[in-house]
């Protein structure tokens, strides 16, 4: 089962981004949406994304959007120009922000953090995410923001669900279903009834899809099932109090034709306590506290979802069970004195991780727990934005955290066993992190820009200290050895809004000491070693976009992005950075019809580290570029009801992303790496209703 990407030359690539470069330029404001608002004649189905302020990007999750409608946080991500996904098959893919990856990236939502448990990261925290049950999606690019918890050098990525609000007695709901090649079905329901003084509300999914088949016919293993189900109940006294409580629960299971395990059980419990109070007098503005518990019990085996492998490394049935509990809280305060604003807070969080391991089936369940690292992170910040007249303004902030890890691991070594030289030892450290950006709008045109400098320092995660077999120097626990990263990065970007165009690009530059960098090797019981290294690196690029209205109901649209990272200490290309890519998209709406396309252009990656990487992927070598297009079609009965549908990968291409997993050999793939192929042609149709 050998790739067999359609080729896209360089040249098309080049001649594509002339003709987007061409248009005139307009920063392309992306408004959340409202649900209590009738929808407009805006082109119904989302396909490509632009600032909505500096740095700063926000848009409805719930909109349809092409590819079909996404099955995870990540996946959704992929609208968004910087974001790539390390892809896994069918959903569960792991996003990177400019080829950043992991706790590079903040991941929230509603405020909370939810970590995955798979040492391998199968159950990545955007895993649990079902997109069309948040009303708001907001990111924030590079360490530009304090705010939101410690990490984050790469970005910020928060999920939301808006506060509810009503003015008299009533009820609200929206329902959508969907239907696609491949047997994918997904069904939403979102409803909410309340008064003046309190309310409920009820948000659930369930979404599947069969194995697909990719552009030459064959099928790809990549079935998958989930589930999400959440409900809120809030009090609501007067206009400045508000107290909220939600639960929320899911599950589901995924076939992965590039591991050597699949996905039996996603099962999310979640809890949350959230109280705002504003009306204060004086300086003191409102305050927000909020409290979080989220609990990961996931299980990988090699015969749910697929036959063991008889001449592998895991030739009878065997499974894992791993666990995680993640808890926090976190407080801020809002204060105003003209022109100056200021938040400013606490947060806290510990997380602690668990496994037990099975040979046959089911046996698994009636072993007990094995603690293995427990961590914790205790942080204060302050950010602060500085008006200096009606068209500048100064924004900066700084963050201190105490983060601590504990090894509880008495063995290391998997099935062969051996004495753990860090058993009991507890790490602490003391980082800092803080940024200053300048804005501007300029008063002769419709013009912005800004320029920030940041700085993050990043703690080693559980990945990094508990995945890889060695560190260093390859004989060194990695729990003692590898340090924790720190980020220096300057971004700047230009955004234009006029009538009917606009542009918007961002700029970034950064220099990482001590990138936490996996090393991929043969040998061992599972075929493959890795070691993680700390490595000096470098990183630039940036993303740009421009639209034009040239007449009543037309939209044209064009993105670039591109990301360049080096690894400074072996004077290498820096792994697992994706490549050049363009999106251009032309829709047409008027009155309740809209119609659409979309041409995602991916150039060939040649600067690779074969054999370097992440803890889930590794560059395989170069790839190839290619071109895909794909198209939609909407139409509104009224303000109620919403019909949506779309082809992608139109020509039925075979083709397969630079950033991806090799094919297991339990499904047939060679002993020498293979991506895996994307889908070929898919169609699907979409019903969405408001009540």
């Amino acid at each position: 089962m050998y790739e067999r990407a359609g080729r896209f030359r360089p040249a098309a690539l080049t001649a594509a981004l002339a003709a987007v470069l061409a248009l005139p330029a307009a920063a392309e404001t992306a408004a959340a949406g409202n649900d209590d608002e009738a929808w407009t004649t805006e082109a119904v189905v989302i396909t490509a994304l632009a600032p909505s302020a500096a740095l700063t990007i926000e848009t409805d999750p719930k909109q349809p959007r092409q590819p079909v409608p996404a099955s995870d946080g990540a996946d959704y991500l992929k609208t968004i120009p910087g974001f790539a996904v390390l892809r896994n098959g069918g959903t569960n893919g792991d996003p990177l922000l400019r080829g950043m990856f992991g706790s590079r990236l903040n991941l929230l939502t509603n405020d909370g953090t939810m970590m995955g448990a798979c040492p391998a990261r199968m159950d990545n925290a955007l895993s649990y995410v079902a997109p069309e049950t948040y009303d708001k999606l907001t990111v924030i690019k590079g360490p530009q923001s304090v705010i939101w918890g410690p990490g984050g050098s790469a970005g910020t990525v928060r999920f939301e669900r808006r506060a509810e609000s009503f003015v008299d007695d009533g009820a609200r709901g929206s329902a959508s279903a969907l239907v696609g090649s491949w047997g994918r079905r997904d069904a939403v329901v979102d409803a909410a009834v309340g008064n003046p003084h309190a309310f409920a509300r009820v948000t659930a999914n369930r979404a599947e899809s069969d194995d697909y088949e990719d552009g030459d016919g064959r099928r790809v293993p990549s079935r998958w099932y989930k589930w999400n189900s959440d409900a809120t109940v809030g009090w609501t006294p007067n206009a400045d109090t508000r107290l909220e409580a939600t639960i929320g629960a899911g599950d589901g299971y995924a076939r992965y034709a590039g591991r050597g395990m699949d996905g039996a059980q996603f099962r999310r419990d979640s809890a949350g306590l959230r109280f705002e109070q504003g009306g204060f007098s004086g300086a003191l503005q409102s305050i927000e506290a909020s409290a979080y518990t989220n609990y990961a019990d996931h299980v990988m085996d090699n015969y749910s979802l697929r036959e063991p492998d008889r001449s592998g490394p895991m030739p009878m049935p065997m499974a894992s069970n791993v666990d995680r509990r993640t808890s926090g809280g976190r407080i801020a305060t809002h204060w105003e004195w003209q022109p100056v604003t200021v938040i400013a807070g606490a947060d806290h969080q510990r997380n602690r991780h668990r496994e037990r391991n099975g040979m046959g089936v089911d046996t698994y369940a009636a072993l007990p727990w094995t603690p293995d690292a427990r961590f914790s992170t205790t942080g204060v910040f302050v950010e602060s934005s500085l008006g200096l007249g009606d068209a500048q303004r100064v924004v900066a902030g700084a963050r201190a955290d105490r983060a601590a890890a504990t090894d509880q691991r008495t063995t290391t070594g998997g099935m062969m066993p051996m004495p753990n030289p860090t058993a009991g030892q507890r790490r602490r450290e003391t980082l800092v992190s803080g940024f200053v950006r300048f804005e501007q709008e300029l008063a002769a045109a419709p013009f912005a820009w800004y320029a920030g400098a940041g700085t993050v320092e990043r703690y080693p995660d559980y990945w990094e200290l508990f995945s890889a077999d060695t560190a260093g120097a390859g004989t060194v626990n990695p729990f003692s050895a590898v340090k924790p990263e720190r980020t220096t990065q300057l971004d700047a970007g230009l955004q234009y809004a006029g009538a009917k165009t606009g542009a918007w690009v961002s700029l970034y530059a950064g220099r990482i000491d001590d990138f936490i960098l996996f090393r991929y090797g043969s040998g061992g019981m599972m075929g493959t070693t890795t070691m993680v290294d700390n490595i000096d690196a470098r990183i630039r690029g940036g993303e740009a976009g421009v639209s034009l209205r040239p007449s009543a109901g037309w939209k044209l649209q064009g993105t670039l992005a591109y990301a360049w990272g080096e690894n400074r200490s072996d004077g290498h290309a820096l792994a697992q950075i994706p490549p050049l890519e363009a999106r251009l998209s032309a829709d047409w709406a008027r009155g309740a019809w809209s119609f659409g396309g979309l041409w995602r252009l991916v150039a060939a990656q040649h600067r690779v580290a074969i054999d370097e990487g992440n803890v889930v992927g590794r560059d395989l070598g170069p790839s190839q570029g290619f071109g895909i297009v794909s198209a939609n079609a909407g139409y509104r009965f009224g303000d109620a009801v919403r019909l949506t549908a779309g082809i992608d990968n139109l020509f039925d291409r075979n083709y397969t992303e630079h950033l991806n997993l090799a094919g297991n050999a339990a499904f047939g793939y060679p002993a020498d790496p293979v991506r895996i192929n994307e889908p070929g042609r898919m169609v699907w149709s979409k019903l969405d209703l408001r009540f």
